[in-house]
């Protein structure tokens, strides 16, 4: 990746945001820049009144409205034409988080994670009993599959094949159409760090399949000195525990970017290229992102700066 600060260092409070590794081909790069812009500015915004758990969270479900990712309304649909949702919120102060997974119902499941972490005394919570806490405390409704998530399904029904040859080919298809879950990572004034990830699940899943995103370690971990969150092939970051692995990486030599890469290398050299993107931010400020796919949009704000980077090639 050229970019010539190593890392980017930033100043409290700052938030970092991906929109998902992947081939990214045909993309609307000007949406797909509006968004990362959007989310950046939303997790900023946050920090006025919150701290890195909101900014997080804002900065994701800004991502999950924009109907540009793989997650909230742009959520892709499983083998029988049926979305379903993951997401999960962690703070580092005291190792607190909350999931959901194989979720209906809330429109911004990142919200309905923060929940489970603030209101229950639990991490994760699944299926339908995930979806009536989201009606109980007043999540808005998903709004049905876009109209581009319908669309991708049905050419991929109509290649051929039945649901058998479909489900065996899955991995080849989900780095050939994208891998865009999102995820932010922040750390506020204090200098207390959070993480957040959500996803509508790799397209043409087996219905029932969870992938890393709500797995504390694997699709994200945050603790007092870092803040990780994945994207990717799930079941190759849940086998490698890849954000727990980047942040015990970083609390060995304290170096976000050599956090970052080293796990990129590792799930590279184990299950090859086109697998996995990680963003990192440690307690100071220190950012960085990295990715084995053909692009990772991602982006950093702070109080004074906003960079959007790793944009698909070709954008104007």
């Amino acid at each position: 990746m050229n970019i010539a600060e190593r890392p980017i260092r930033l100043s409290r409070p700052a938030v970092v945001v991906h929109g998902g590794a992947g081939a990214w081909k045909n993309a609307d790069k000007e949406a797909v820049s509006r968004a990362i812009r959007e989310a950046l500015e939303n997790g900023m915004r946050a920090s006025r009144n919150g701290g890195s758990v909101e900014m997080v969270v804002e900065a994701v479900a800004s991502m999950e409205d924009s109907g540009v990712f793989d997650a909230g309304v742009g959520s892709v649909l499983d083998l029988r034409g049926h979305v379903t949702m993951d997401a999960a919120v962690m703070r580092g102060h005291d190792l607190r988080a909350g999931a959901v997974a194989a979720v209906t119902y809330p429109k911004n499941p990142v919200r309905l994670a923060k929940a489970v972490m603030e209101r229950t005394p639990h991490v994760m919570i699944v299926g339908s009993w995930a979806d009536e806490l989201a009606k109980r405390i007043g999540l808005e409704p998903f709004p049905g599959p876009s109209r581009r998530s319908l669309e991708r399904w049905r050419q991929l029904k109509e290649s051929g094949g039945g649901d058998d040859e479909l489900a065996r080919r899955w991995i080849a298809m989900a780095k050939e159409v994208g891998l865009d879950t999102v995820g932010a990572v922040a750390v506020d004034s204090d200098g207390r760090l959070a993480a957040a990830v959500s996803t509508g699940g790799v397209i043409m899943k087996f219905p029932g399949r969870v992938g890393d995103s709500p797995i504390v370690g694997a699709g994200l971990y945050a603790d007092r000195l870092s803040a990780f969150a994945a994207t990717g092939i799930g079941e190759y970051i849940m086998s490698l525990g890849l954000s727990l692995r980047a942040s015990l990486a970083y609390a060995q030599r304290g170096d976000i970017t050599q956090a970052v890469e080293s796990q990129i290398k590792l799930i590279t050299d184990t299950f090859g290229p086109g697998t996995a993107g990680l963003i990192g931010i440690d307690f100071m400020g220190n950012a960085w992102g990295d990715a084995n796919t053909n692009a990772m949009p991602w982006g950093v704000a702070d109080g004074t700066r906003l960079l959007v980077l790793g944009l698909p090639e070709g954008h104007p």
